[in-house]
């Protein structure tokens, strides 16, 4: 991949696949980002990594720090992606360097056991790390979204930091601003890159996109009723209320 950086070109020929990944947000690996060589407003990014590679092929989606991907070139040790601006400007990418530890999960299996997660890796916002607090051999963190994002947080539900799939503890609506804790026990702390955590630190957030998918339905009913939907009504009908 050398050549890349040194004419700060590209690669080209790989087959990009249409398809919809999925992830589970339970890392695989941490790796390393070795460099970053920009391209116009893009930008190809090489992570070294001990993580197995060996059925990983061109085109294939990897999700970095919760950010789904799509690996451009390949070597035994290290593999690299392209950033577009779209993804700079929505993740943390804008701020990481090289050097940086990031958190990596291939897309996961269709049929293979579902341990966290649904995750797209398409995240919603950035994040903020507003407390650390240790809780014997765990650590509370509170993280801070807007309050646009905070609305699909829901207590004991599932979110996405970083692409770790997290269970929601608390949330607390601050006016324009949303609080949320986790619990990170120690075997997370082990294997991503969340127990370098300070406060004041930036991180990508993926809410549940079931949430996302009600307040669609929900909303296309209250636009236009002879649509048909979700409503109160309805579910309770159905016996769900």
């Amino acid at each position: 991949m050398g050549q890349y950086f040194q004419q700060g070109m590209f690669p080209h020929g790989y087959a990009r696949k249409e398809t919809f990944s999925m992830f589970t947000g339970l890392i695989e690996h941490t790796g390393t980002i070795s460099s970053l060589v920009s391209s116009g407003s893009d930008r190809l990014m090489v992570i070294a990594s001990g993580m197995e590679l060996q059925g990983v092929r061109l085109g294939d989606s990897i999700a970095i720090n919760g950010v789904c991907l799509t690996v451009v070139n390949l070597e035994k040790s290290a593999f690299a992606v392209q950033i577009s601006d779209e993804s700079r400007k929505r993740t943390t990418f804008a701020f990481l360097q090289a050097g940086a530890l990031v958190n990596l999960e291939r897309a996961m299996v269709l049929g293979a056991r579902l341990d966290g997660h649904l995750v797209q890796g398409h995240v919603d916002a950035v994040g903020q790390v507003d407390a650390i607090t240790p809780r014997g051999r765990s650590l509370e963190i509170w993280f801070r979204v807007s309050g646009d994002t905070g609305r699909y947080i829901v207590a004991k539900g599932s979110i996405a930091v970083d692409g770790v799939s997290l269970t929601v503890n608390q949330v607390a609506d601050e006016g324009a601003f949303t609080r949320f804790s986790v619990n990170l026990i120690p075997h997370t702390q082990t294997k991503t890159t969340l127990s370098q955590l300070v406060v004041g630190r930036q991180v990508n957030v993926e809410t549940d996109i079931i949430g996302r998918y009600v307040e669609r339905l929900l909303g296309r009913r209250s636009a236009c009723p002879a649509a048909g939907g979700l409503d109160e009504d309805k579910l309770r009908s159905a016996g769900f209320l």
